[in-house]
């Protein structure tokens, strides 16, 4: 026999082969570098040498024996070591664990937190949200059994029973721990598992330090599709891998999971693979170096040995093992202490990745006699031979019942025994035997063994609350619950069982996957002789049995048998007595003998009976009664009822075919609500229903249910028979059964019910639990409770809990349902006999009907007559009626909405886009947007927007999706999204639709009618009482009646007969002085005589003819006019003419007398009335032009007052006419018209809206006649301001709002000559320099009457003024001019400070920057001249104001009239040419400008402001103006020389001093300039400066200072270069492109933190009114920073503030998908808020509701909450919340911030009272506390 010492030298002599000499020497070298530390390794020592060769045989012979059975012995528990690693084989997989069966019969387990670190992790936040995440998969989804897995053993324990167990890891930084990064190599073959999901790729842990694992998606694409079925990899899954690349010294490493790769994947020396990190389940190529009858020694990877027992060798080739032959094997473990690698050569490891198939054998716990061993293994065990040649193996604790018996001599080869095969050995593929007599003779092995019903005998192992555990066999033990104790109910069982006692149970369930046994110790059940049922197939009809009582309910007794079989004991068969109160005579637990009445197997029904067939029955029976007998309805039963009568409540019926009398509640009859009354309504006695359950009975009385839902359920056999079948998590259908205040009742078709508490009924916030639900209605409940002992269960209904699958199909399968129902509901009709309901079931909605106007009603809607049948009522309503004129008689086209059959209506419409439908084909599934035109209960109808074919979708995607708030319920006229299910309208007339998300909704806009005549119509009650009454009054008739009463524009008179009529105010006299009430001219009580002159229709306000039918129920229109009682009368316009007609015959500028009505104080107007039938109204502006009166208009008019007032024509609704009291309001040029204030544009003006539209401007010019420095100021949105009209060129109204325009003007004419010492030779030049609006001090020089013309002079030394033009021109003046000209404009600048700048001196219209300059150098005179007087009326304009200096000495005589005169001219231009590029006045509104703190005067420009340095000549202009001023200072004399040099230096001196001063404001580029020095980090300073520039239009200096700042302030101060960035982007989208904007964006996002730059352009693009640009940015920055909550708000509030809530919804919706989970409740608390502040109050009820069921202890959520609604909502709402915030269970400390809160809120806002109930609250509260603390 060879022998084995090479590979496990255990000391003594041996000597070695001659052909494997050299090959051996070489091992031992090796290995000497590579394991030095363990004793037992594959070193070879000096013995190998050895001695002669003649020793040789005797050594072998005397050690063969011993030590090859040492060498191959086989692993045991006690072999096993912690840190070991092992190939296992997945077993059972449990929900925590897995059991790995271990090669050679040993078995270990797996616990879930053992697979990886990641999967603890995901396992970890699962447990701490407390709900299951959804990407974590269990470990059944990501195991299965036959998978082969790398394990280590983690540690060896022995559990309670003393039973030694292996516990392992999966995890790879145990597994692959001896693996480091730097020995990583391409073709190594690894296990890991998934940690994470990439956007390209997997990361897998493989467990090396500092490696990074990568997975890349396509390299796993074929696993997924062969081994995932397709689906993405997940967390923890377990996957073998291949090494592809290796990158940065191991740091990086590539995988792949090919089935093609890893099945061939070889270990190789190339990949350095030693002892020390030697991996099971790596494959080797092997030479075979000796063959022993217990295994073979391989030698593998050059170096290294190990051993192959013979549970692996291959089963086709044992036996024909040689020396040297090359194999392949797999490592099936490497001893991390003895270095011994055992490997394995069976085929199914030589594949990776593939896992083993057999996994079980057939013949499990099959007991075998003679069974001979094979081999015997002293630390391990035996094998034997089974008779198929099998092999078998026993383990060592399985050869004897105890070790002191245990004798090894009886384990010889050949030696028999009898045995029982009790398990697998999946690893060996082997059965693993047992000798122990208890295990052979055992009952039972396994769980599968036992049956229900079999009487088993155990051992009490322990007696706990929940029951007694039994031991029943070696691994099964089974529980005894309380009530099966014994016959009755024990309080102390452990009196009368002990631990350790035999006892005798009987099997009531088993279910051996669950590993659960469940018993009874009741001794009459144990004893029982009857058969015994286990399936409901047993129960036949006369079996008598004996059963337990789970359930006594006032309808019967449940009675429970083995296997989970129960069945019902009605009440009627309790005993043949009758029996009130089942619950008084059995008790739960009771065993009882029934006999079987009738099984339904396949639908798990019986019904049983106490009343055995032994029992004495009474003689006397009727016959009617013995008939039914036999013939009971079973609960559950399916049946076909015939419906004998009606009652109030429902149907009374009969079941077929044995006329059994039942009820069918109408609440029962559809699911629903708004369907059961309207078949209970059409159902009749005879017809037949099918397909009818049978709910309950009780005292004979039988309750049905006809819902599909509860009905399908019975069907689908999905409802559970009795308690023990319910457990939490299931989702049930029921019904409600009662509503009470903390919540409902639900009850299920079996007869179980369950409590719905408050909390848990909807995810909507619930007031009253009425307002959700209502009896009888169905519903998905969701168990979450169970209390077994008192049959008691808690539901939730709420939609988050109950989901029935996708809601489109639920909410289409409802609507399908519904429709149907109404289908059967028109089918039951059309059976009738009358026509008229024959003809409504034909009716379906699209259909198109002529139809004749019958009347118009009272609330706008119409009803028409002409249909198919004559007593037909089809409606109108106001909506539909779409605005169109429509009298009685008009012939209509109209389309069916709705056909209401329980009160026997058809809604139509006269909406164009329906009546006028587009044959349009339609695709299935696509979304289109629709209109609700009417809404029914459970759906509603819309038209389609593109074609107007009507839809049906249904308002609810849920049994349960009942409750709206009423931000969330629909109206008709809103816009939905719908995505069609039908494309063709079936016999319903309409197509199938689903709605989408409500986000999508658009609200209709609201279309105030208010115009119409109808709605502000007030009755007057008096007229309403003799309505009723007929007269026989026809128009003409003189009639005497006495006065009731008196209104403001009409008396009610009482005629003979009691009869009412009417004298309108414009009727009692024939002239009217103005402001006079004519109605006080009666009496109350006074006689009066009138004639009639019409009759007005009650119904419709209409004055009807006299040969109206309904004339006779007129109230009598009647006049006391003296002219109209003398002589001939006028009768009212009749109806025949519309309001339009009667409103045409006034003309605008007529002059008509009304009689005031009221004051509508909301829409700002006059109501008055001109005639009985004619009425108006006189818009608030038009009534005066005075502000004290537009003030208090009531002051002002009095109600009943008669006014004169001038027709402007009809309103827009052409039904009223449009007054005023200011005149014709034609907003002509030279009008004056009250206006309000509608926009305020900074540095531009005002824009102002008048009465009808109509729009003005109003140029910062013409504000005022005095200079302010902030014209603006007082000017709000909404101010009334009176306005005079300058112009309405081009339909542009031009206003001046200045107190003179509304006087006389002025025009002057001022040569050149007179203008300015210096004459330039550009005329333009005086365009530029002395704009329009320029205010100038100026000198009357001579009056031409004439011409109607004052000649004016503007030379300084006609004015004592600087020249006009020396400052514009400075840049031509010598060093001394300049000084001179900059100490002038010091002198100026008090004076200019009271000067308004830019405001034209040409004539109107005239664009002074395109006109040529020749056309401009003559033309004023002429102009001025053509003007003459009419411009002095019209310009309205100028002003003259006297100067008040004294008039100069030295003046002549025809001077007299000369005087100073301040002078204003002109209307403004539209565009100022020096001020603002012209691009910028297209913009609506503007940003806020940059201020400066020091105001600078306004009429200094760029060209007034000298600097102190010389300047450089730099404009072309300044160049040709040259010469003309040096021609100019020669003339000066030498005296005035002289003057000006002192004045100069005098001017210095006194800079000088100024620029001492501390305190002084900048005022020139200079003053700028040495401030940013002195402060070069200050934003605000170079703010300032760049303002400076701004002012003075200097738009490229300001950029210039700009960019010196960003260059000048420290890097350190982000924010102040944040601020000049913010700045610089202002200015460019005020003055710059959109080009440069871009540029200067992009350079700040660069520089500075990119998010703040963002949103401080999203706020310039918002406040400059650029929306579609603010909207791109912020899309742009939803994809940028997704993961920022400020952007999501920002944009949301944006939205918002543009009326967009639906879009903003949506953006909540994307936000939630983007942020992360902890960001949530932030958000939409934020969302919240908005929505209170800029859009639906309601919605942001809804929304914080929301959010507060869901966290209701975010207390910064409660309190948020609360300040919203203390700032939008009412009292009501706050202390509603407070209250509920006070009753929740927070920390003290909490409560008493809320507490605090409540008594501060009411301190301010409630009573004493109020204050106290607080103080009581919370006294109350600090009570319960310390008493729970006292306890």
């Amino acid at each position: 026999m060879a022998n084995l010492e090479e590979s496990f030298p255990r000391g003594g002599t041996r000597k070695i082969h001659k052909p494997e000499k050299a090959f051996q020497q070489s091992v031992e070298q090796d290995n000497l570098f590579d394991i030095s530390t363990e004793e037992g390794s594959t070193k070879r020592k000096k013995s190998q040498k050895g001695p002669a060769k003649t020793k040789k045989l005797k050594i072998e012979k005397r050690e063969s024996s011993k030590s090859a059975r040492e060498k191959f012995e086989i692993l045991s528990v006690e072999s096993l070591c912690e840190g070991m690693r092992i190939l296992g084989c997945v077993k059972e997989v449990n929900e925590l664990e897995l059991v790995i069966s271990l090669p050679n019969g040993l078995q270990g387990f797996v616990q879930v937190t053992e697979i990886c670190d990641a999967y603890t992790k995901k396992l970890n936040e699962q447990v701490t949200q407390e709900q299951p995440l959804k990407d974590l998969l269990h470990l059944p989804e990501l195991f299965s059994p036959g998978m082969l897995v790398r394990c280590v053993v983690s540690s060896l324990g022995i559990t309670d029973r003393g039973k030694k167990s292996v516990k392992l890891s999966l995890n790879p930084k145990n597994v692959n721990r001896v693996l480091s990064a730097e020995a990583l190599k391409p073709g190594m073959l690894l296990t890991g598992t998934v940690s994470s999901l990439e956007d390209h790729g997997y990361l897998v842990d493989i467990g090396v330090d500092g490696t990074r694992a990568f997975l890349p998606l396509l390299k796993a694409q074929e696993y997924i599709r062969q081994k995932n079925k397709g689906a993405k990899l997940k967390v923890g899954q377990y996957l073998n891998c291949i090494v592809e690349k290796v990158k940065g010294n191991g740091g990086v490493v590539s995988l792949s999971v090919g089935h093609s790769e890893v099945s061939t994947a070889i270990a190789t020396e190339q990949q350095s693979w030693n002892l020390n990190n030697l991996l099971p389940g790596l494959v080797v190529k092997a030479q075979v170096q000796k063959v022993t009858p217990f295994g073979l020694t391989l030698n593998f990877l050059t170096f290294f040995t190990g051993v192959v027992d013979f549970m692996h060798l291959d089963p086709k080739k044992a036996g024909t093992y040689f020396s040297n032959q090359a194999v392949r094997a797999c490592i099936l473990c490497v001893h991390p202490r003895t270095r011994v690698v055992h490997l394995s050569l069976r085929p199914i490891f030589l594949q990776p990745g593939r896992p083993l198939t057999r996994l079980s054998c057939q013949n499990l716990g099959a007991v075998l006699d003679d069974v001979p061993v094979q081999g015997f293994f002293k630390k391990a065990g035996a094998t034997f031979r089974l008779k198929d040649g099998v092999l078998a193996y026993a383990r060592l604790s399985h050869l004897s019942d105890s070790k002191n018996v245990f004798n090894p001599e009886a384990f010889k080869p050949g030696n028999t025994h009898k045995c029982r095969i009790i398990d697998y050995s999946q690893m060996d593929e082997l059965a693993l035997l047992s000798l122990r007599t208890s295990i052979i003779e055992a009952q039972y092995l396994r769980y599968h063994d036992i049956e229900p019903g079999a009487v088993v005998k155990g051992t009490v192992l322990t007696i706990k609350s929940y029951g007694m555990l039994v031991k029943v066999g070696e691994q099964m033990r089974g529980l005894v619950p309380p009530m099966h104790l014994a016959d009755i109910l024990m309080k102390n069982p452990e009196k009368k069982y002990h631990i350790g006692d035999e006892v005798k149970c009987r099997v009531l369930l088993c279910d051996p996957e669950a590993k659960k046994l469940m018993m009874t110790l009741k001794k009459t059940l144990i004893e029982s002789k009857l058969p015994v049922i286990t399936c409901y197939a047993d129960a036949k009809p006369g079996l008598q049995t004996h059963g337990f009582i789970i359930r006594v309910k006032d309808y019967g007794c449940i009675v429970k048998f083995y296997n989970n079989v129960q069945g019902l004991v009605p009440k009627h068969e309790l005993s043949t007595e009758y029996i009130p109160d089942p619950e008084r005579v059995f008790y739960t637990g009771q065993v009882v003998k029934v006999v079987v009445l009738n099984c339904e197997p396949s639908k798990e029904r019986m019904l049983l009976s106490f009343k055995l067939s032994s029992d004495p029955e009474p003689k006397k029976e009727p016959a009617g009664h013995s008939q039914k007998k036999g013939k009971a309805i079973n609960i559950g039963q399916l049946v076909d009822v015939k419906v004998l009568e009606k009652t109030k409540d429902g149907l009374e019926v009969a079941v077929l075919p044995h006329n059994i009398r039942a009820f069918l509640p109408t609440s029962h009859l559809s699911d629903h609500v708004a369907n059961g009354p309207l078949l209970h309504h059409w159902l009749q006695a005879g017809d037949i229903l099918h397909r009818v359950l049978c709910l309950s009975q009780s005292e004979g009385r039988v309750l049905l249910c006809r819902k599909p839902a509860l009905v399908s359920t019975v069907e689908g056999g999905q409802d559970p028979k009795n308690f023990s079948e319910i457990h939490p998590g299931m989702l049930l259908i029921g019904f409600v059964k009662s509503i009470k205040d903390y919540g409902v009742f639900i009850q299920f078709p079996s007869g179980l019910s369950g409590l719905a508490p408050k909390a848990i009924m909807s995810d909507k916030f619930v007031t009253s639990t009425s307002d959700h639900f209502v009896e009888g209605q169905t519903v998905a409940a969701k168990v979450t409770n169970v209390d077994e002992e008192k049959q008691r269960m808690l539901l939730s209904l709420r939609l988050s809990d109950c989901g029935l699958g996708d809601l489109a199909i639920t909410s289409l399968l409802l609507l399908n349902q519904c429709l149907e129902e109404l289908q059967g509901v028109r089918s039951l009709m059309s059976n009738r006999d009358s026509v008229l309901i024959q003809t409504l079931a034909e009716m379906t909605p699209g259909m198109f009907l002529d139809l004749v106007v019958q009347e118009v009603l009272e609330d706008g809607s119409v009803v028409f007559s002409g249909g198919p049948v004559p007593d037909l009522v089809l409606k109108a309503s106001r909506y539909h009626r779409a605005g169109q004129e429509v009298e009685s008689g008009q012939k209509k086209k109209v389309v069916i909405l709705n056909v209401d059959l329980l009160k026997l209506e058809v809604h139509v419409s006269l909406h164009q886009d329906l009546v006028n439908r587009k044959a349009r084909k339609l695709r299935k599934g696509s979304e289109h947007q629709a209109i609700v035109q009417h809404l029914e209960k459970s759906f509603a109808i819309a038209s389609l927007v593109e074609t107007g074919h009507l839809a049906a979708f249904s308002l609810t995607s849920h049994l349960n999706d009942t409750f709206r708030f009423d931000s969330e319920k629909l109206q008709v006229g809103q816009g939905v999204s719908l995505t069609l299910k039908t494309t063709e309208p079936g016999v319903t007339g309409l197509l199938l639709a689903v709605e989408g998300p409500a986000a999508k909704r658009t609200m209709r806009p609201t279309q105030k009618d208010s115009e119409t005549v109808d709605e502000d119509e007030e009755v007057d009650p008096a007229l309403t009482v003799g309505t009723i009454k007929k007269h026989t009054l026809s128009i003409g008739d003189m009639v005497t009646g006495t006065v009731k009463s008196i209104k403001p524009t009409h008396v009610v008179v009482t005629l003979e007969d009691g009869i009412i009529g009417c004298i309108h105010a414009s009727h009692i006299l024939d002239d009217v002085p103005e402001g006079t009430s004519p109605t006080t001219k009666l009496k109350v009580g006074k006689t009066v005589t009138a004639r009639v002159i019409g009759g007005r229709d009650m119904k419709t306000f209409k004055y009807l003819p006299i040969s109206h039918p309904r004339f006779v129920r007129t109230i009598p229109e009647l006049s006391v006019r003296p002219s109209e009682l003398e002589d001939g009368h006028t009768a009212l316009n009749t109806h025949s003419v519309s309001p339009m007609e009667k409103i045409k015959q006034y003309q605008a500028g007529q002059t008509v007398t009304c009689f005031l009505k009221k004051y509508n104080v909301v829409k700002k107007w006059l109501e008055v009335e001109i005639a009985p039938d004619i009425r108006g109204r006189i818009p608030l502006l038009l009534t005066s032009l005075s502000f004290k009166v537009l003030k208090h208009p009531d002051k002002k008019f009095r109600v009943g007052q008669a006014l004169r007032a001038t027709v402007v024509g009809p309103d827009s609704s052409k039904t009223l006419l449009c007054l005023s009291l200011t005149g014709p309001h034609k907003l002509e040029e030279g009008e004056v018209a009250m206006g309000r204030v509608v926009k305020v544009t900074p540095n531009e003006g005002l824009t102002v809206s008048f009465p009808f539209g109509k729009i003005g401007t109003v140029s910062i010019f013409h504000m005022s006649d005095s200079y302010s420095e902030t014209p603006l100021e007082d000017f709000v949105p909404q101010k009334v301001v009176r306005c005079y009209i300058l112009s309405t060129a081009d339909n542009v109204l031009t206003l001046s709002l200045r107190s003179s325009s509304l006087g006389p003007s002025v025009v002057g004419l001022a040569r050149y000559s007179h203008v300015s010492q210096h004459s330039p030779s550009k005329k333009a030049l005086y365009n530029k320099h002395l704009p329009e609006g320029k205010l100038l001090t100026a000198r009357v020089l001579r009056l031409n009457h004439q011409k109607n013309l004052v000649e004016l002079s503007f030379l300084p030394g006609d004015t004592g003024k600087p020249d006009v033009l020396s400052a514009s021109l400075e840049g031509q003046l010598t060093k001394q001019e300049e000084r001179k000209t900059e100490a002038e404009e010091r002198d100026q600048k008090g004076e200019k400070k009271n000067q308004k700048r830019n405001e034209k001196k040409n004539q109107k219209g005239q664009e002074e920057v395109e006109m040529p300059s020749k056309e401009k150098q003559q033309p004023q005179k002429p102009q001025a001249q053509k003007r003459g007087g009419r411009e002095c009326r019209e310009s309205g304009s100028e002003q003259e104001r006297v100067s008040k200096k004294p008039k100069k000495a030295g003046l002549s005589e025809e001077d007299d009239s000369l005087v100073d005169v301040y002078y204003r001219e002109g209307k403004e231009e539209a565009e100022e040419t020096n001020v603002l590029p012209k691009e910028k006045q297209t913009k609506p509104a503007e940003a806020p400008r940059l201020q400066l703190s020091s105001g600078f005067a306004w009429n200094v420009g760029l060209d007034s402001l000298t600097p102190a340095l010389p300047p450089l000549a730099e404009s072309s202009d300044s160049e040709e103006d040259e010469k003309p001023h040096q021609a100019t200072q020669i003339k000066k004399s030498k005296k005035e020389r002289e003057l000006e040099k002192q004045k100069a230096e005098k001017e210095l001196s006194r800079i000088e001093e100024a620029l001492m001063d501390p305190g002084r404001q900048p005022e020139s580029a200079d003053d700028f300039d040495r401030l940013v020095l002195s402060s070069p980090n200050s934003s605000i300073l170079w703010l300032q400066y760049m303002a400076f520039h701004l002012q003075a239009t200097e738009i490229e200096k300001a950029r210039a200072v700009a960019e010196r700042a960003l260059k000048t302030i420290s890097f350190r101060e982000e924010q102040e270069k944040l601020n000049v960035w913010v700045a610089l982007l202002n200015l460019e989208n005020m003055y710059g492109s959109q080009e440069s904007l871009t540029k200067v964006f992009e350079r700040a996002v660069q520089y500075n933190e990119p998010l703040k730059v963002f949103l401080h352009l999203a706020d310039i693009y918002a406040k400059s009114e650029k929306f579609q640009e603010a909207g791109e940015l912020y899309n742009r920055m939803l994809k940028r920073f997704r993961q920022e909550k400020a952007v999501w708000i920002k944009y949301g509030a944006f939205l918002l503030r543009r009326s967009q809530a639906a879009a903003s919804h949506r953006v909540l919706q994307r936000a939630l998908e983007c942020l992360p989970s902890k960001e949530h409740v932030d958000v939409i608390a934020k969302f919240a808020q908005l929505e209170f502040q800029l859009g639906d109050a309601e919605r942001a009820k809804a929304i914080f509701e929301n959010t507060l069921s869901t966290y209701p202890k975010r207390t910064d959520v409660w309190s948020v909450y609360i300040d919203m609604t203390i700032k939008h909502g009412s009292q009501k709402d706050v202390r509603d919340i407070f209250e509920r915030v006070i009753h929740l269970s927070l920390a003290p400390k909490r409560m008493k911030f809320f507490f605090k809160r409540y008594l501060d809120y009411e301190k301010q806002h409630g009573t004493e009272k109020d204050v106290q109930a607080v103080k009581a609250k919370a006294l109350e509260y600090v009570e319960a506390k310390s008493s729970v603390l006292e306890d």
